[in-house]
């Protein structure tokens, strides 16, 4: 099939998409089993629970879609020294590029669910606009069985009780962040503008098993093909640090926590996540985000986009604002999360340390991450208003380079559930990078100011 180029979204064929998608949303707004609601009501679900209160009566497609625009009005600084030529390009590649108040690009998402079977759900998402990507992509897609009755087996049934699986390409489940963050044109559950600074999200090629205990205790153990872009074709580079060929192992992660609604008021989930893969073609953990950072063009040169071999100059610097570590080779990182609510006001927070190194790497690196989140959701009832505070930093050791960069994010947000469809949201964000070289770039970079959002979800 021949790929849709953004500039075509863009046109009134994207227009009559949406509205087809639209309408068949509206004639098969079915109730999937087991599934996390698109809109306002997915707000703070992480993984699908066995609540069996959907019964099945036949097969089902649900159609829906993400959209969001922002308004941007952020400034950015740096110290960094005067660099007139690098790899090839001249002129000053550490000035940055001039910043106005405007729109940015919007983004939009695609998702399809099927209720197969009782107990059976396929889905697939599709991102149709991003800023990374010019063309229309397949996020990946999966299916999830809660049930095994075509066995016809009753103790097989009686083990799925308490049994989830999940086989395709989906979302890693390392840590819970990912439950929160935007998505391309999905930043319904996201209180904030933007990600963590270092976002941990992966598309991979695997398996998930969750046993879910009616205590709310829970457990999870995954395996994938570590990658995000899968390859057949046999390994050729030399690992710096055995001397050999490299070899691309499968990764493995896994979860085990506890939630559970302890009375109407109040509500605890504690868990603790790993991913581990000791050898990869290029492992994108910290880099598989597919769609880009919303904050457009911070921190950027003017003269390396102007010389960029990609026609959209916001794809030369995608995941403005956030920090990958670049561990391409082998990368074993953990996570611990905590997340506590009372009545509308709730914490989540994250403390993070990973580890990894390139292919021309012979030792690890270590990077740490802390991230606290303070919400307030009023009025008590119906909750669809807040506001909310974050703080951001991760501390990295960089390749080459002796002292240990630090990056910090301050964001106070405030936002509206219009409807249960409909997202209205506001921030203010500071960011300050530390300890940079003088040559670098980030050096005394800093950069703060005003964002507008509204989503979409349905």
């Amino acid at each position: 099939m021949k790929k849709l180029k953004r500039q075509q979204w863009n046109k009134p064929f994207w227009l009559m998409s949406i509205m087809t998608a639209g309408f068949l949303s509206g004639s098969a707004q079915q109730e999937m089993q087991y599934f996390r609601p698109n809109d306002s009501h997915g707000v703070n679900v992480f993984e699908t629970t066995k609540n069996d209160s959907t019964p099945f009566t036949k097969m089902k497609v649900k159609v829906g879609g993400n959209f969001e625009q922002d308004f941007q009005a952020l400034r950015d600084q740096n110290t960094a020294v005067p660099v007139m030529s690098k790899s090839g390009i001249i002129g000053n590649v550490n000035s940055l590029e001039q910043l106005t108040n405007g729109f940015d690009l919007a983004m939009a998402n695609l998702n399809i669910d099927a209720q197969l079977a009782d107990g059976i759900r396929v889905n697939l998402t599709a991102y149709l606009a991003t800023r990374h990507h010019e063309d229309t992509w397949v996020k990946g897609g999966y299916v999830q069985f809660d049930k095994l009755t075509f066995l016809h087996n009753q103790f097989v049934d009686k083990l799925m009780k308490n049994i989830t699986i999940k086989i395709g390409q989906y979302d890693v489940d390392y840590g819970d962040q990912h439950f929160r963050r935007s998505d391309g044109g999905n930043a319904i559950y996201n209180p904030f503008m933007e990600n963590y600074i270092m976002d941990e999200f992966a598309t991979e090629i695997g398996g998930e098993i969750y046993y879910h205990c009616t205590s709310g205790l829970f457990a999870m153990v995954g395996v994938t093909n570590g990658e995000l872009d899968p390859t057949v074709l046999a390994p050729s580079k030399i690992d710096s640090a055995t001397g050999k060929t490299n070899r691309y192992a499968p990764a493995f992660h896994g979860k085990i926590g506890y939630d559970k609604q302890l009375n109407k008021d109040f509500r605890v989930r504690v868990s603790g996540s790993f991913y581990s893969d000791a050898s990869a073609n290029s492992s994108t953990l910290f880099g598989g985000d597919r769609t880009g950072s919303h904050y457009f063009n911070v921190m950027s040169n003017a003269t390396v986009a102007s010389n960029t071999t990609l026609n959209d100059a916001n794809d030369y610097n995608p995941f403005s604002g956030r920090y990958n570590p670049g561990f391409s080779e082998e990368v074993m990182t953990t996570m611990g999360n905590l997340f506590v609510k009372y009545k509308g006001l709730e914490f989540f927070g994250t403390y993070e340390v990973a580890s990894g190194r390139t292919i021309t790497e012979k030792t690890s690196r270590q990077a740490s991450q802390f991230a606290a989140d303070l919400i307030y959701r009023f009025p008590r009832e119906k909750q669809n208003f807040w506001i909310g505070f974050r703080y951001n930093t991760v501390t990295a050791a960089m390749q080459g380079i002796a002292q240990d960069i630090t990056i910090q994010r301050e964001a106070g947000s405030a936002g509206w559930f219009i409807t249960k469809n409909l997202m209205l949201k506001a921030e203010y964000v500071n960011q300050v990078y530390l300890n940079y070289a003088p040559t670098n770039i980030l050096s005394g970079g800093q950069f703060d100011g005003w964002m507008l959002e509204a989503a979409i979800a349905f």
